[in-house]
């Protein structure tokens, strides 16, 4: 496991955006923490580091967003308001990311079906705005270099 503290949501978007370098096609970022603890933000960070020019929003009513006009498709998903595995299942994340990146907030709701190599990150409140934001890696994510999010 790997953490960095945030300030703020500038911070945290910086954060992403560094991690987008690590990012390969077919990658699978859970995004885990409480309601307004900077998930989305995180999601809009990384969707910015990977070249895509459109305002990220949260997918929260319409379950999955693609953004196509970055240097690679980001598929954004929330899974919030989804009762079972089947109605997941029913979206089709995986084969619509395998060219891209796959962010999942809520992602640790559907544990049972992730891909063994993933990158989850939990944020925890710390303040109004402060967030503590832990990397725990899984599977081919594990030999990438995470410390290279710190400035």
């Amino acid at each position: 496991m790997f953490a960095i503290t945030s300030n703020n949501e500038g911070e945290t978007r910086a954060i992403a955006a560094r991690l987008a370098s690590l990012v390969r096609p077919g990658d699978v970022i859970v995004l885990a923490g409480p309601l307004g603890s900077g998930k989305t933000a995180f999601a809009g960070g990384l969707a910015a580091g990977l070249g895509v020019q459109r305002r990220v929003t949260s997918p929260s009513f319409v379950l999955m967003r693609s953004y196509d006009d970055g240097f690679v498709p980001f598929i954004h998903v929330d899974v919030y308001r989804l009762s079972t595995l089947g109605e997941f299942s029913d979206l089709d994340v995986f084969e619509e990311g395998r060219k891209g990146v796959v962010a999942i907030e809520w992602g640790d709701a559907v544990g049972a079906v992730l891909p063994l190599d993933h990158l989850s990150v939990n944020f925890d409140v710390l303040g109004d705005e402060a967030r503590l934001l832990r990397f725990e890696p899984a599977g081919a994510w594990s030999d990438r270099p995470l410390g290279e999010l710190v400035v």
